[in-house]
């Protein structure tokens, strides 16, 4: 009895597995997706500006973006936004400390890690960071200005920021009504 040919059974297994992959038609790459790669931009931009500017391994901490026009008020996007900057931020190698798995911050019900200019050390220093991600967005009728900046909260001076708008239109605009 003769055995097939080694290379026609790999060839013959790799087509019945492909014909097996599955890739759910529902699924967006971030990569393809608009409002998560601006994110991602605002955080690369935070970074490059970091370099030589923060030492050891002491984290950074994220507050949730704010509404400019009401500083102690957030929503899905200002919550949002800051999950991914904080998440970008981490996987370029920055240490960023998850403040929802903290006990001593007080989280205002649905509206995230907010923090003041007064909370800034206080909260830095319990937590023994060097920087804290704060940020702001604006709403017009069609757009969104989006503001974030890297704090040093023994000084308050800004290590680094960056600027950049939105495009008001389906996903994010839901995401704005108040909590």
């Amino acid at each position: 009895m003769r055995l097939p040919n080694l290379s026609a059974c790999v060839l013959g297994l790799a087509i019945v597995l492909g014909g097996c992959a599955f890739e759910p038609t529902n699924y967006t790459s971030v990569a393809a997706n608009d409002f998560v790669a601006a994110n991602y931009r605002a955080a690369d931009a935070l970074q490059a500006q970091l370099q030589g500017k923060l030492t050891g391994n002491q984290p950074l901490i994220m507050a949730t973006l704010v509404n400019i026009d009401a500083l102690e008020h957030s929503s899905m996007l200002g919550r949002v936004v800051s999950e991914q900057i904080a998440t970008r931020l981490a996987q370029t190698g920055l240490p960023v400390l998850e403040m929802k798995l903290r006990n001593s911050v007080y989280l205002k019900r649905n509206q995230g890690e907010l923090m003041l200019t007064r909370e800034l050390g206080e909260v830095a220093g319990t937590h023994n960071a060097q920087a804290v991600v704060v940020g702001s967005y604006a709403e017009t009728r069609d757009t969104i200005f989006i503001n974030v900046k890297v704090i040093q909260p023994t000084t308050n001076l800004v290590l680094a920021g960056h600027d950049y708008v939105l495009a008001k239109q389906g996903t994010i605009r839901s995401m704005l009504v108040p909590d």
